[in-house]
């Protein structure tokens, strides 16, 4: 049976980190849109639990960073414990505490962590990932490939076990921002950075976004993806899987993993499988990804939607 990939992102807007490379989260929230985040996720994680016929997977894509919340946390708790629910999966820069960790199945929760080396301490980051690690919790880690983050990405990926992945979000709001030998580098320490560095030509290619895999956000609206903004219909109104059919892209190019993964012409599917939300790929995968046209460095330079790179 098919399992559906639903990206959540409610109304939360806020962060506890203030990066300056960073578009999102710069709003510091009442406490009233709090409790409007908090409403809307409890209402999104009751219809995920009502949901038993079918296999789902759900990864939390905030505007900011939701586990300081613990509304998040005990979303996270609940939806481990789904028979139903095969995966629940949160990007976060993980400043918050870790103790409820141990109220999750463990099996089915997993860690996507960014590393901002201008926020945090590399000891103390990797600390908290290796506590998380030698627990059982699946994560995969990364961080933006500014320059200026180089030794700092060195270090991280020097620090942590080889079996966590230590993925490299390209930076790609500058074009031909890397010289060939940081490219080969960077590819060095993350072998599928060279995809992440693409504007991938989507336009007319088929997409699993809107067929086994779409976003929700805190009103039950559903999209395809973060990416495309028609509406196809609304959880909680509509009969959501007759809104759900093979599609093809509508954009000119796909420039962030949290898309392009589905992209099928990329068969990411080969390299993560199972682990498609968490961005951790399957141990046997070995051969080097496959790769579509990507867009030339003129118009990908263009492209509005690169402001995603920091956390996807």
């Amino acid at each position: 049976m098919v399992r559906y990939n639903v990206l959540y992102r409610g109304p939360l807007s806020s962060c506890n980190y203030a990066c300056g490379y960073c578009p999102f989260a710069k709003h510091a929230e009442s406490r009233q849109e709090l409790a409007r985040d908090e409403a809307t996720l409890e209402r999104f994680v009751a219809w995920a639990e009502a949901q038993t016929a079918t296999p789902l997977g759900v990864l939390f894509t905030p505007w900011g960073e939701a586990l300081i919340r613990p509304w998040y946390q005990g979303a996270l708790r609940d939806l481990t414990q789904m028979d139903h629910v095969e995966r629940a999966v949160i990007q976060t820069n993980l400043s918050c505490g870790v103790h409820w960790v141990g109220d999750c199945r463990l099996d089915r929760l997993a860690l996507w962590a960014t590393f901002h080396p201008c926020e945090v301490g590399l000891d103390a980051f990797v600390a908290k990932v290796r506590r998380l690690f030698e627990r059982g919790v699946r994560l995969s880690v990364g961080v933006v490939g500014l320059r200026e983050h180089f030794p700092a990405i060195r270090s991280l990926r020097a620090a942590l076990p080889s079996e966590i992945y230590v993925w490299i979000n390209a930076y790609k709001r500058q074009a031909k921002y890397y010289s060939e030998p940081e490219t080969r580098e960077l590819a060095s320490l993350d072998p599928y950075f060279p995809t992440n560095n693409r504007h991938h030509r989507s336009l007319g290619k088929r997409c699993h976004a809107g067929e086994t895999s779409f976003t929700v956000d805190g009103e039950g609206v559903m999209r395809r993806c973060h990416f495309v903004g028609d509406p196809l219909g609304n959880i909680y109104t509509d009969d959501w899987r007759s809104r759900l059919h093979p599609r093809t892209c509508p954009n000119a190019v796909c420039s962030c993993h949290i898309g392009y993964v589905y992209l099928e012409p990329l068969r990411q599917d080969r390299i993560y499988g199972e682990n498609i939300l968490e961005r951790i790929p399957l141990e046997t995968w070995e051969a080097p990804p496959p790769t579509i046209e990507a867009a030339p460095d003129a118009q990908a330079a263009s492209m509005a939607n690169c402001q995603e790179f920091i956390e996807n």
